[in-house]
């Protein structure tokens, strides 16, 4: 029995050492794992694709989910590849199946297009609730969307608010912004327009162009703030730099008239006539070229002339410096 003993001491012994061993080189594999991981994602993000490609492939091929999902992401933007729809959703699929909720969040949206798959709104409610489940804001933000709209699931708007503020929160401006609009109209939410001017101003300070213009219309209009001509002509001046037609139509009329700014009919002119020509062919588009016209009466053909060059200009600038 001894002799047994001394055996069994020898063979944990081994055993021990043993595990020690695939241990260390689990742990070692893994490192490697991560610093080639670390090294696709500084090529990717220095937008060196063709490196990128080289060190995500054989990573998405072992079965690494995050680079998996990137490798989809690559061949859906056409990234140091050619675009292939096929192939992006054979890698979202791989690493979606493993958990990785931006390659679920990508799935979605692929359904949610129709790109490489057939359109199927409940496909890619499946997929963004999936995501949505495990906190990526995008997918939560799509999620509201789709009950906002009644895609894929019944209409439901307080369900959209549900997944709107879950990302709200997080930071998400497009989410941010359809917050406020829910409050504003009192959609799946008892009206409250000093809720909506709040989320209207997080998304609008985050570059959101629809918030920009929608917070204008509030300080304009006395919605949830006071009435100020000049904080709305902030906000209508950023969404029309942006090249929103709405907010450079309002802010033509705030030269016209005056309002929050010196009044100027060359540059009442000048942004109208801009909302004129770039809005897409809509009732917009007519209302900016009467209201343009109607400016015009006003002035002299040398103030017409010098407010189309102005207008010449600021196109041109990509509406730096109007």
């Amino acid at each position: 029995r001894l002799g047994v003993d001394k055996d069994v001491t020898k063979m944990n012994k081994l055993l021990k050492q043993l595990l020690l061993v695939c241990v260390c080189l689990f742990a070692l594999t893994g490192q490697a794992i991560a610093d080639s991981l670390s090294d696709a994602e500084r090529a990717y993000h220095a937008k060196d694709f063709a490196k990128a490609e080289k060190l995500y492939r054989p990573l998405a091929k072992q079965g690494n989910a995050d680079a998996q999902s990137r490798l989809g992401f690559m061949y859906y933007l056409g990234q140091g590849v050619p675009q292939d729809y096929y192939q992006a959703v054979k890698w979202f699929r791989l690493a979606a199946d493993q958990g990785n909720d931006n390659a679920q969040f990508n799935l979605g949206v692929i359904y949610d297009n129709g790109q490489g798959v057939p359109q199927d709104d409940k496909e890619a409610v499946n997929w963004f609730r999936l995501a949505a489940d495990q906190g990526n804001a995008d997918a939560q933000f799509n999620l509201g969307m789709m009950y906002d709209r009644g895609e894929g699931v019944p209409q439901i708007y307080s369900e959209a608010v549900k997944w709107y503020q879950l990302a709200a929160k997080q930071g998400n401006a497009s989410a941010q912004f359809y917050l406020g609009v829910m409050y504003d109209n009192g959609r799946g939410i008892p009206q409250d327009y000093k809720k909506a001017v709040k989320w209207y101003q997080l998304a609008a300070k985050q570059g959101n162009v629809y918030a920009q213009f929608n917070l204008g219309m509030m300080y304009d209009n006395a919605r949830g703030v006071p009435q100020d001509y000049k904080e709305a002509v902030k906000w209508f001046q950023l969404a029309a730099k942006q090249g929103d037609a709405k907010a450079q139509t309002n802010l033509g009329a705030k030269y016209d008239k005056g309002q929050g700014v010196p009044q100027d009919y060359a540059l009442a002119y000048m942004w109208v006539n801009i909302a004129a020509v770039n809005a897409p062919a809509s009732e917009l588009k007519q209302l900016a070229a009467s209201y343009r016209d109607s400016i015009a009466k006003k002035m002299t053909a040398q103030q017409i002339a010098k407010a189309q060059q102005l207008a010449r200009k600021c196109t041109a600038n990509k509406f730096k410096g109007c």
